[in-house]
């Protein structure tokens, strides 16, 4: 399967074609209010209509209502819901059969210890987003710039497709994508000049450094 490379966070229409242009498989919008990547429904709606069938379209939420959800899918349109909170097996499972959009449950990995709650979510959703763990006084789950040691993802073999998220950026997705097999790349803070200001020309390095390791590990195989 062909790597998936996944910008998370994006808010302007710069930044959003910057990675759509350099070859983005899914682009992620943020719809947690205390991010500062957060978009509102409207500027959601307006940055949808930039995409057309470019990419898949994700909605990162964080233990939302129902109401909410509802909310994002008549703004955004998403191909998938990124559920990065606490929510529970049972939670996930009502979510995906009420909107019927394929879900992304983000688990959050420190150490091999984590690994065991995978088996539980990937029952119900249909892509592993595996993280960094933030830091214990951190005030997100998700956009610390933390990464957490892949090599605790080797031989790792789920039923569902998985990404590795947390602390990625040009410098390193190569490493990432060599060591933990994984079936996608997500960065957010990786490809930032700060705190929720995406960088275009670091958007453009991250993909391209993903894609040219994702070619040498098909060159390997």
């Amino acid at each position: 399967m062909a790597l998936t490379i996944k910008i998370c966070g994006l808010k302007t229409p710069e930044t959003l074609d910057a990675a759509l242009d350099a070859g983005a498989d899914w682009v992620a919008f943020n719809f947690f209010p205390k991010s500062p990547r957060y978009v509102t429904l409207e500027t959601a709606k307006e940055l949808a209509q930039r995409i057309g069938g470019r990419a898949k379209r994700v909605a990162l939420l964080v233990d939302a209502e129902d109401s909410t959800i509802s909310d994002v899918v008549a703004a955004l349109k998403p191909d998938f819901l990124q559920l990065h909170g606490h929510e529970t097996v049972e939670r996930i499972a009502i979510i995906r059969e009420k909107f019927g959009i394929p879900v992304i449950k983000a688990v959050g990995i420190a150490d091999s210890g984590d690994l065991v709650h995978l088996r539980r979510y990937e029952r119900v959703a249909d892509w592993l987003l595996l993280d960094a763990k933030p830091p214990k006084d951190a005030p997100l789950l998700g956009g610390n710039g933390v990464t957490f040691d892949w090599h605790v993802l080797a031989g790792l073999d789920l039923a569902k497709p998985f990404m590795v998220s947390g602390g990625l950026n040009p410098s390193n997705v190569a490493k990432a994508i060599a060591v933990s097999k994984s079936g996608g790349v997500d960065v957010s803070s990786g490809v930032e000049s700060a705190p929720g200001v995406k960088d275009t020309a670091k958007i453009k390095a991250f993909i391209s450094n993903a894609r040219a390791a994702d070619r040498l590990e098909i060159e390997k195989d």
